[in-house]
Parts: structure tokens; sequence; C-alpha cells
């Protein structure tokens, strides 16, 4: 289905000047028709009075159909039309148009409200359903057919997800999307939101589950055969992007766009977040021991060859072995050391 774009439709204003002036029009010829029809003494018409008089009437009657072709856009709003099932056309810009009143406008995913910008609810509505663990809600009452063509958030409902190391993490994205061709995402699927809806969490799932959480050893996450560092948490851009590339060959048969897609909430799941903050705290303890210990030895180093370069004191291999131990327990122990002055003889 290609979009077929109405031109040339932006006289909404004459066309009601126009059924203004035939309604003053009728009621004046309707008037003169019984006021002049009556001759001296007739009680009924004159045949050519009694014509107009009835033509005049049923005109009255009928001068408001073309009203019904009336329509008013505001800017990047869209209206789909069909005409006795078949499709017309569409409206697109801001303006007063005038259609074949008897086009229908079309727009099922005009009660669907999304957990997203854009979704405001109808004062007119008066019925809702609820579904608060997918974030969509169903509105019945007086519905606006026209189609936004506004860039809108959307933002899922958070996933518990399985990375590819097996752990469950939380996530959520907010995706960036607009209607590029109002007749694929009218006709194309049942309702276009909610379409864009379940492929945000289907694509959600494909991409999480080839990353892990954190850097880890082995795992190839380009596809390429080779290991390297890419993690939901350190390549947080990367896996957006592929995010949205995944969204956007989904949501293009329902002629619509994604812009951009973010990471707007990540973390472990509450049943190992526990653990995993003692496995990252025991790293950067380990990380912060080994650079502690490499601190260490290049000063006992550069302790040594100053006593050795000055001739202050010849030391053996014994009394090295000692010093180095003592230094090293004075720089890595995690408290004040307390020295023992010797005032003896060195041996």
């Amino acid at each position: 289905m290609e979009e077929k774009l109405l031109k040339g439709r932006k006289c909404g204003l004459a066309v009601v000047i126009l059924v203004i002036a035939a309604y003053i029009a009728a009621f004046a010829l309707m008037f003169y028709g019984f006021v002049n029809g009556y001759g001296e003494g007739d009680t009924v018409l004159s045949m050519p009075h009694a014509v107009l008089a009835i033509v005049c009437l049923i005109l009255l009657m009928l001068l408001w159909i073309p009203l019904l072709g009336l329509k008013i856009l505001r800017p990047q709003e869209a209206y789909v039309l069909t005409l006795f099932g078949k499709y017309y056309g569409t409206l697109k810009g801001e303006g007063f148009y005038f259609v074949n009143p008897f086009c229908s406008a079309i727009n099922p995913a005009s009660a669907t409200k999304l957990n997203q910008s854009g979704d405001v609810n109808s004062a007119s509505a008066n019925m809702q359903i609820t579904n608060k663990n997918e974030g969509i809600k169903f509105e019945f009452g007086g519905k606006d057919k026209r189609i936004s063509l506004k860039i809108m958030t959307l933002s899922n409902s958070r996933q518990k997800i399985n990375d590819c190391l097996g752990n469950p993490i939380e996530i959520g994205i907010a995706v960036m999307w607009k209607v590029v061709d109002t007749a694929k995402a009218v006709f194309n699927v049942d309702n276009y939101k909610e379409y864009l809806s379940l492929q945000c969490d289907s694509a959600l799932r494909d991409i999480v589950r080839i990353y892990p959480y954190d850097v880890a050893e082995g795992v190839d996450t380009t596809g390429d055969g080779q290991p390297d560092e890419g993690s939901l948490r350190g390549s947080s851009e990367l896996v957006a992007e592929r995010i949205r590339e995944k969204i956007q060959s989904k949501v293009s048969a329902a002629g619509l766009e994604i812009v951009e897609a973010r990471i707007t909430y990540l973390a472990y799941s509450p049943e190992i977040a526990a653990a995993m903050l003692q496995r990252q705290q025991a790293s950067a303890i380990i990380d912060a021991r080994k650079m502690i210990v490499d601190g260490a030895v290049g000063m006992v180093e550069m302790a040594l060859e100053r006593l050795n370069s000055g001739g202050m004191v010849t030391l053996d291999d014994e009394r090295k072995a000692a010093m180095v131990s003592n230094l090293l327990v004075v720089l890595c122990g995690n408290k004040d050391a307390q020295p023992v002055v010797n005032s003896g003889s060195l041996y």
C-alpha cells in the first residue's frame, strides 16, 4: 500500500461561504414563492411557485451534506481517508480542507494509549481499560482520527532479561519514533502503536542476550568470531544503536521511522544484585591491592639502590630479605605500622 497525497483541497473556507450563500438564496426564493404564489382570491399556490418552493425546501434539507467534507488539520497532522471501503488518499499539512463528503477518516490506533509522549487522554472518553504491565491503555468514546506526524517518545516498562552469561538483569529503553507513511501505518498492520511496542520489546531481548552486563573474557558480541570487550554497561551507545537498527528493520513495513533509541535503566535483578555487588567490591579490592603492591615493590627497589649507591650500609642477602619484608609490611599494611627501634648492634 503506497501513500497517495491529496493536493489542491485547501478550499474549505470557500465551500463554507458557498453553502451559506446557497442557504440564504434558498430561503429567499422559498419566501418569494410563498409570497407571490397566491393571486387575489386564490387559496392554492400556482404551479410554478409551488415547484420553486419545493425545490428550495429540498435544497435546505440537503445543503448540510457538503459540510461533512470539511477537514481541519494542524501542523504535523494527517488524515487517512477511505471512500466506501477503498483508500481515497491522505491529507497532510495544516489548513482547511474540503474532500468528498462521503469520505471517512480512519485511524485504528486512535483509541490506543501507550506510555509515551503525544498520547493525551481525551475528555470525550467515557470508559477506560488499562494494562499497567504492558503500559497500554484503551479508551472508548468520541475519538479524533487524526494521525500525528510528530516525533514521539515511547518508554515501555522495564524488562527482566538474561544476558549472554545467563545473569538476569533489568533494562528499560526509550524509543523516539514517527509516522512517515500513513497508508502503511493504517493498512499494513492492525494497530501501529501496539505493533511498535511489541517490536521494541522483542528487539530489546534479541540484542541484550548478545552482551554481558560487564566486560567478560571470551565473549564475542560483534559476531566476527573474536572475543571483544563489549558490554551493556560499557558500550551503551553501541547497544542502543543496534537496538534502533533492529526495531527499524521490523517496523519499516508499518511506515514508521525509528529516530533514536536510548537505554534509560540498567541494573542487575534484585535476586542477584547483592551477590554481584560483593563480586564488584572484591574485584575493586584486588585491583587496589595490586596497585599498592606494585608501588611498594618500586619503593623498596629504590630504597635498596639508594643505600647501595651511597655506601651507607652494607647488607648481606639475609638482611636484605628482612629489610624487604619489613618495608613491604609497612607499605602494604591497612593500618599504621608500629616500629621497633633497635639501639644495639646490627648483628
